[in-house]
């Protein structure tokens, strides 16, 4: 929210990406009311090297599709299944299932019907339900998906179950 000067922002976001090249770690950014800058700085640094997510997704359909242009990921937060955000619906629904992970952003944005209050892990399944009704498939598919989208994107991961 502007807190910092924007320049200073710019290069610590361009920084962020660079260490995480050299750690072959993927990014996860947060844009809000960014877009073009946000896509520009992960463009310009090669964040496509090393992978990234658009976590807690507020974009729109044009960011959405650079960064799917560029091997990112989009993960949906509980605002999708919020009734006036239909722009987020509409990418929800669109974009390739290959691409997509769900998640609480908590202790915020908790989902329909627990919205305004406090968010946490056990109402992440919310998110997931919606994505499912957006695309017309089964919640067990997009569970599917989004698992196995988490460990390619975090492929240091390990599931331990």
């Amino acid at each position: 929210y502007n807190s910092e000067p924007l320049d200073w922002q710019r290069e610590r976001f361009a920084l962020h990406i660079q260490a995480a090249r050299k750690a072959n770690l993927p990014v996860i950014v947060h844009s809000r009311d960014a877009n073009e800058d946000t896509m520009r700085i992960l463009q310009d640094n090669h964040a496509e090297e090393c992978g990234f997510v658009l976590h807690c997704f507020c974009g729109d359909q044009k960011m959405a599709q650079v960064a799917l242009e560029m091997g990112g990921y989009i993960s949906f937060s509980g605002i999708v299944t919020f009734k006036n955000a239909v722009d987020i619906q509409s990418v929800a629904s669109s974009i390739p299932l290959e691409r997509i992970l769900v998640e609480t952003d908590c202790p915020y944005l908790a989902p329909v019907p627990f919205r305004g209050k406090r968010n946490d892990p056990s109402k992440v399944i919310y998110v997931a339900k919606k994505i499912a009704e957006l695309r017309s498939i089964s919640l067990e598919e997009v569970e599917e998906a989004t698992t196995e989208n988490f460990f390619r994107l975090f492929s240091k991961a390990r599931y331990e179950g």
